[in-house]
């Protein structure tokens, strides 16, 4: 027994040895400066530190930071400080080890990085969404010290998804969410389009195991044609190419699981319509750098001559780099088969910088090897004028967050012609916020391409704007409403909160004067009686009297002279409280009798059983995505031990899943098929003399299906409609779209 120990040790040692060799083998391959003595020291003290610790999968701990710096410095391709932090990056986490002790150790860099990957452990979000945000900011706040906390955690969240398979189901969903919501943006803004596109498979294979696996089998039947179109439409490119003198090489690009379920999803579309599957990618070594911009343009002009391109699909990435750093031109030409096929033009930096990211740009650094952070100043100027707002509310921050740092971008132009970037879908308001916070708060208009527009006016790409200002325009709190950036929210918001404070003072120096002059006693009592008559909170009354739009009369003098005290404005109490919330205590309500009772003993480890039964009883179908048996679920526990359930690609679940992860739970179908579910499904083609009958005729006759609802509209000879109907589960769904789908004229069926 105790030699099968040894050996099994042993055998463990020669592993963990392999895979720190591997590493090595790895970053002596980069350009950066040889310092293997110190990742060696990093490795052997890490591997002390986790001894005897094993994963859920049952494999030594320390594989877990190897394979973690393995991605750091082949996928991400940073250097020394990077690979030894990513090897450190669970140890004051998981042992008693502290970051003083790594700060004696390996110095104050690695420390500083370590701690910060510490501060952002376990997944971004704690139990709460409150935590959640704050555990979000600390995240954002530690990478503005240094980049490559953030890259290292990315670096960990992709080995954790490698490696979900032996998790739960419900912290796979937890993490999965987690993932689509956060990283997977995250390494898309850092440019690392590789990781992003894994990121985002991954959370799909384990979300949508049956779909995903569906994807890929058509993916696998049709590389065949795929390949041949490929070959045919290269062809004469390559001849180009060459007669060119170009040493080049042409991949051919095929979209990503995710991002093909993704396009079917929204555009609800099947996967045969899917036009652009495929797509070329010409990647050129330029003869100089300074004629790597014109190579690109010269590419574009012959493919032009061979093919003709979409007037509307250029896109010049090369002159504009997107914030993230990417660079390329990409053209839609029409191929001889008759399909639009996007060419991306790259050369072999810019390539580079699109696989690998910002990190991309120190390969290209004189000297190689030095881990600047320069080139992401702007990024992360964005951050901290985020963080800048005094207290965003939990989901707001994300939700603000998330539209800043991963939209796409515009270009637009000043008076003068200088070039803005913006966030796409922002409007003048925010442009003027974005040049200095006098111009957006006193900004009346705008003229966009010398004609005039309001503030809330959406800015597109090229447009030149010109803002228009008077020093008696005063902040509307109107505009909270439509600007879309953190930065004109945030500003908006302050100066608001600023006039109040203001008002309020003012109103409570009226509401004194009031009180001495009816000389009534001005009691908390007597307050409250004035705000039951004007239904209002008390920040809002005595703003409210400081500026005027209330003035205090004849009826609150009675309300307040009445001497039973207690009698006219009782009627009005019922306004008080819903404003004195946080004060008053609230019993919580019984759930009505056709809703479930809060569920007791759970055990999260395992799936919930759903069967008909249980409707209404053990479990509430979400209202908003409406489940029914044969989907992908998950079940949510709320506030009131209920457990709700959503299907898993449902917006709402999207956010439980990244704030409340802890409240999620793996929901199983176990239905017998004798409880319908009410389902709709959009019906679009052309119009057709009996078309209707023939549709009703399908459904009630031969699949005898209960319709529920029918809208059908005709318009200039195209018709669209919905049908509600019940079903007993996602199977049936499927039997009758593909049965309307045989019908002559009708182009789509997709269930809403």
């Amino acid at each position: 027994m105790e030699d099968h120990v040894q050996t099994k040790e042993m055998q463990e040692e020669e592993l963990i040895n392999a895979a720190f060799q591997d590493l090595l083998n790895c970053y002596l391959a980069t350009k950066h400066r040889k310092k293997v003595e110190i990742i060696t020291k990093a490795f052997n003290f890490a591997k002390q530190a986790h001894k005897g610790v094993k994963r859920r999968s049952g494999e030594p701990y320390i594989l877990h930071p190897i394979a973690v710096a393995k991605i750091v410095c082949t996928e991400i391709g940073l250097g020394s400080t990077s690979i030894c932090s990513a090897l450190l990056h669970d140890v004051v986490e998981d042992t008693d080890y502290t970051v003083e002790d790594i700060a004696n150790l390996f110095g104050p860099k690695i420390a500083q990085i370590v701690d910060g990957l510490t501060k952002i452990s376990g997944g971004i979000f704690g139990d709460r969404a409150s935590a959640q945000a704050e555990n979000f900011k600390k995240l954002l706040l530690t990478m503005s010290d240094d980049i490559r906390v953030i890259l290292i955690k990315i670096a960990d969240r992709l080995h954790n998804m490698r490696t979900l398979g032996s998790m739960l189901p419900n912290k796979q969903y937890k993490i999965a969410g987690e993932t689509l919501y956060i990283y997977a943006p995250l390494a898309n803004r850092l440019g690392l389009n590789k990781i992003k596109t894994e990121l985002e498979d991954l959370s799909f294979k384990y979300e949508h195991p049956e779909e995903y696996n569906q994807i890929n089998d058509k993916l696998a039947e049709t590389q065949a044609s795929r390949d041949e179109v490929f070959k045919e439409f290269t062809d004469p490119i390559r001849a180009q190419l060459d007669k060119m003198g170009l040493e080049y090489e042409i991949k051919a690009r095929i979209k990503s699981p995710y991002s093909i379920w993704n396009k079917m999803q929204t555009k609800h579309i099947t996967f045969e319509e899917i036009y652009d599957i495929l797509a070329v990618r010409i990647i050129f070594k330029p003869k100089s750098m300074a004629e790597e911009l014109n190579e690109c343009f010269n590419i574009y002009v012959a493919l032009s001559k061979i093919y003709k391109p979409h007037p509307d699909r250029l896109r010049d990435w090369v002159n504009h780099p997107k914030a993230n750093g990417y660079q390329a031109l990409h053209v839609t030409l029409m191929s001889n088969r008759g399909q639009w096929i996007e060419v991306q033009i790259r050369s072999q930096r810019m390539d580079d910088v699109a696989e690998q990211g910002f990190a991309a740009h120190w390969k290209y650094k004189e000297g190689g090897g030095s881990e600047d952070e320069g080139e992401l100043e702007k990024w992360l100027h964005t951050i901290k004028e985020i963080l800048d707002d005094p207290q965003p509310d939990s989901m707001d921050l994300l939700d603000t967050i998330k539209l800043n740092l991963f939209a796409s971008e515009i270009f637009v132009f000043t008076p003068k012609g200088e070039i803005k970037t913006m966030p796409a879908n922002c409007t003048a308001l925010d442009f003027a916020f974005s040049i200095h916070t006098f111009l957006g708060s006193h900004c009346i208009g705008a003229k966009v391409n010398h004609k005039l527009v309001p503030l809330s006016h959406r800015l597109q790409s090229g447009d030149q704007v010109e803002i228009l200002t008077s020093k008696a325009q005063r902040i509307q709190p109107s505009w909270v409403n439509f600007v879309s950036t953190a930065k004109a929210k945030a500003k908006i918001l302050a100066i608001l909160k600023r006039e109040q404070r203001q008002a309020q003072k003012l109103g409570e120096d009226v509401l004194a004067e009031f009180f001495k002059k009816e000389e009534i006693e001005p009691t908390s009592i007597n307050v409250d009686k004035l705000l039951a008559l004007h239904q209002m909170t008390r920040e809002n009354f005595l703003a409210a009297l400081g500026q005027k739009t209330l003035v205090l009369n004849e009826e609150d003098r009675n309300i307040l002279k009445d001497k039973g005290n207690n009698n006219n404005w009782k009627k009005y109490t019922k306004y008080i409280f819903p404003f004195n919330r946080s004060k008053t205590k609230e019993t919580p309500q019984l759930p009505p009798a056709n809703e479930p009772a809060p569920a007791t003993g759970i055990d999260k480890k395992k799936p919930v059983i759903l069967t008909e039964a249980g409707v209404g009883k053990d479990f509430i179908l979400a209202k908003c995505c409406k489940p029914i048996p044969g989907d992908d679920v998950l079940g949510f526990l709320n506030e009131n031990d209920q457990i709700v359930i959503h299907k898993r690609q449902c917006p709402i679940a999207a956010k439980l899943k990244s704030s409340q992860g802890n409240r999620i739970l793996a929901a199983e179908w176990h239905t017998r098929r004798t409880m319908a579910f009410a389902a709709t499904i959009q019906v679009k083609g052309i119009d057709d003399l009996g078309l209707i009958n023939e549709i009703t005729q399908i459904i009630s006759r031969q699949l005898n299906v209960n319709i529920h609802k029918l809208c059908i509209e005709s318009n200039e000879g195209i018709f669209e409609g919905q049908i509600e109907l019940y079903v007993f589960d996602v199977e049936d769904v499927k039997t009758l779209c593909n049965s309307l789908r045989q019908v002559k004229n009708i182009q789509s069926v997709t269930r809403v």
